[in-house]
């Protein structure tokens, strides 16, 4: 009677889990993306098809699936599924777990995955403690992380370990996703009719993560039987974000972006920001355009804005989204603030038109690479003053071809740090050219 009663109980309980677990696959060919580690031959088809134990980090954004690839080599093997939270849980509950994992094998011989979510928020003692069960293959060990694990998993650990990469799912496989979840008797069960327009504001809000759109999906399905857009932006508790990735409003958005840094407009730079993120526009290639800003747009004018720019890009690959929206709106506020100069990017578009032109002359016979035999025989090196030697480390000597000696690339402006570059480069260039 008790059994019967458990049974009801799991029933109706797996009705009430979110749309996102019941909707979780249950064999990897259920799986949506992360083709490049699914194909025959892979070390998870490897360790879904033997009985041998082995250790896998997961590595990828949030939404792309590790939780759902640890449960899936679970089920697929009929292995205990362990699931420790690297939030929570300490050394007492990972070792609790490991002891436990090696008494099933020993008196039973079935294997445990034990599934480490938020891996890298464990500290060294923490990751120590799975050491021994990972060396001599007490369980089958999955870490998931959406940090590099190179910098936020301890060598030993990660040395035993295979690491594989997930990557953002793309826009048709959130919508497979989406229409799996509409019509399966897991998922909603075809009781909801959802229009196209609205299916492709989910997919635009979901940004790769296939967890978010699944909760827009039931948070929708639950305000209506027919979804709308208008229901979807309900849902999502937020506007609609009016914008297309592979659209017009891809491209607008970002011009407008760059050009209000360029305008020094850091309130309105932060809304474009804000609205590119919000609607899973890829990070890094904000991050890159924010990088190209501080050379093009800012240049000598402040030479910092370019550290900056490259350590928030940086930033955005160590720790993903959504802190990493932190990193990048610290950078585009400086490079909004900052003195704005052009110079650099005039500088190397003249001299590349010149190049271009056919303007290259030879190269001075003293600058010639003079190490090789027979290189002095031709002169190469000759007359060459090495400038450490000279006081203030500059000597009058040719540099630039004969043919473009006049020319000049580089003309600084007087904002901010380029007057003071400007104005040495003024002193350099009057010493060396004899003016």
């Amino acid at each position: 009677m008790d059994s019967l009663f458990d049974s009801a109980a799991e029933e109706a309980h797996r009705g009430q889990e979110p749309l996102a677990v019941r909707m979780r696959p249950r064999a990897l060919d259920e799986v949506i993306g992360q083709r490049h580690l699914l194909g025959p031959g892979t070390p998870l088809r490897r360790l879904v098809e033997s009985d041998a134990p082995m250790s896998l980090f997961l590595w990828g954004p949030p939404g792309t699936g590790k939780t759902t690839l640890a449960y899936v080599v679970s089920n697929a093997t009929s292995r205990r599924f362990v699931e420790v939270s690297a939030v929570s849980a300490g050394v007492k509950e990972v070792r609790a777990a490991i002891e436990q994992a090696r008494r099933d094998l020993g008196m039973t011989g079935r294997q445990t995955v034990l599934f480490v979510d938020e891996v890298h928020r464990f500290n060294k003692a923490q990751q120590d403690a799975l050491l021994p069960a990972v060396e001599n293959r007490w369980v089958t060990f999955i870490g998931a992380t959406t940090e590099n694990p190179f910098f936020s998993v301890i060598s030993p650990l990660l040395s035993r370990s295979l690491l594989l990469t997930l990557e953002p799912l793309g826009d048709d496989d959130i919508r497979a996703v989406l229409e799996r979840a509409v019509a399966d008797p897991r998922g909603l069960d075809g009781r909801v009719a959802v229009r196209p327009d609205a299916l492709d504001q989910l997919v635009r809000l979901a940004g790769g993560d296939a967890r978010r759109s699944l909760t827009y999906l039931e948070a929708a399905a639950l305000l209506a039987d027919d979804v709308t857009v208008d229901v979807v932006e309900k849902a999502a508790d937020k506007a609609a974000v009016r914008y297309d990735r592979q659209g017009d409003q891809h491209y607008d958005v970002i011009s407008a972006f760059i050009k209000s840094m360029r305008g020094s407009d850091a309130d309105a730079a932060l809304h474009y920001l804000a609205r590119m993120v919000e609607a899973g526009e890829d990070p890094r290639f904000i991050a890159r355009r924010i990088v190209i800003f501080a050379s093009e747009d800012v240049g000598m004018a402040d030479p910092t804005c370019l550290q900056i720019a490259v350590a928030a890009a940086q930033a955005v690959e160590f720790i993903g989204l959504p802190e990493g929206r932190i990193n990048l709106a610290q950078a585009v506020i400086h490079c909004a603030l900052a003195p704005k100069s052009n110079a650099v990017v005039k500088a190397i578009g003249a001299a590349s038109d010149d190049v271009r032109r056919g303007m290259v002359g030879r190269i001075p016979g003293h600058l010639r690479d003079a190490h090789y035999a027979g290189a002095k025989k031709l002169g190469h090196g000759k007359g060459y003053q090495y400038p450490h030697d000279f006081e203030h480390g500059l000597v009058r000597q040719d540099y630039a071809p004969e043919e473009l000696r006049e020319r000049r690339y580089y003309e600084p402006t007087g904002h901010g740090a380029e007057a003071r570059y400007g104005e040495r480069w003024a002193r350099i260039r009057a010493f060396l050219r004899g003016e």
